[in-house]
């Protein structure tokens, strides 16, 4: 099953999301992000926060839509803060979506402490909702019984 979180800018929130996920996916599950306007360079403190939590940030880059291109997704989940203002992007095609918002730990102005917290508090809930969603019996789900499983997971 191949999975493709998607944000504005690629460099952080949907990074970190491709790189938890496949850090815990389980044979036959990949996962991929994009942006609809990507920022060209992934976020230093997202790949430091990766690696202080031991998970690779090999392969990773800011994209856009064209990475997914040929390969198209089964399930689409945007990783925008709607709250913040932003603008989610919008995945036109016939894959499963949700949305997994996320505050953008990037945006928090405060001491580099803190900031941390914020980055690893982002990857722990990208962790939770992963590893609930790697125990959804997807051989039993029907596409709008695992779109409603996927807007449960948003909630954890």
């Amino acid at each position: 099953m191949k999975v493709l979180f998607m944000c504005t800018a690629n460099s952080c929130r949907s990074i970190l999301s491709e790189a938890v996920f496949n850090h815990l996916a389980p044979q036959g599950f990949e996962a991929i992000s994009s942006g609809s306007f990507p920022k060209g360079q992934v976020l230093p403190r997202s790949l430091s926060t990766l690696q202080a939590a031991g998970i690779s940030t090999e392969g990773l880059y800011s994209k856009g839509n064209d990475a997914f291109e040929g390969s198209p997704p089964d399930v689409v989940i945007t990783v925008c803060d709607k709250a913040a203002g932003e603008a989610c992007p919008v995945y036109f095609g016939p894959a499963v979506k949700a949305h997994w918002g996320l505050e953008d730990p990037s945006e928090l102005h405060a001491d580099n402490a803190r900031v941390d917290a914020a980055f690893k508090a982002t990857l722990d809930i990208i962790g939770t909702r992963c590893q609930a969603f790697f125990a959804l019996p997807f051989a039993h789900l029907s596409p709008p019984e695992l779109k409603a499983e996927l807007d449960r997971i948003a909630q954890l």
